[in-house]
C-alpha cells in the first residue's frame, strides 16, 4: 500500500475535507439540492446558524465554486450538485448504520 501523505496540495481529498468539515458546511449543500433557497430561508433549513456563521460559509462554498448566487436564491452549481448526490448515498448509509446502531 503507498504511503499516504497528508498535504493538501498532493491530496486535494485533505484540502476538501478541511474545507467541508466546517460547521454547516455540508448541511448547506445537503439543503440546497433541492433548488435555490435565499439566505433567510436556509437559515431557517439550517437551525437556526447565525447570519455571520452562514455568511461566511456561503462566501466559503462560492469560492469553492460549489453554489452560486441567482436571483431566486443560492443553488449549487454542477460541482455542487455532483456532490451532493454522494452526500445522499452518504445518507442512505447513515440510514443503515442508524438501523443497526439505534443506541448510538
Amino acid at each position: 500500500m503507498a504511503k499516504r501523505q497528508h498535504g493538501s496540495k498532493e491530496h486535494p481529498i485533505v484540502e476538501l475535507l478541511d474545507s467541508l468539515g466546517r460547521r454547516w458546511s455540508l448541511r448547506i449543500i445537503w439543503e440546497l439540492q433541492d433548488g435555490p433557497v435565499k439566505f433567510r430561508a436556509l437559515r431557517k433549513a439550517c437551525d437556526g446558524v447565525s447570519p455571520s456563521v452562514l455568511n461566511t460559509r456561503v462566501r466559503e462554498l462560492r469560492r469553492l465554486e460549489l453554489i452560486r448566487k441567482t436571483d431566486h436564491g443560492y443553488a449549487l452549481t454542477s460541482d455542487g450538485k455532483s456532490l451532493a448526490a454522494h452526500l445522499v448515498e452518504l445518507d442512505r448509509w447513515a440510514r443503515r448504520w442508524r438501523k443497526r446502531h439505534p443506541d448510538t
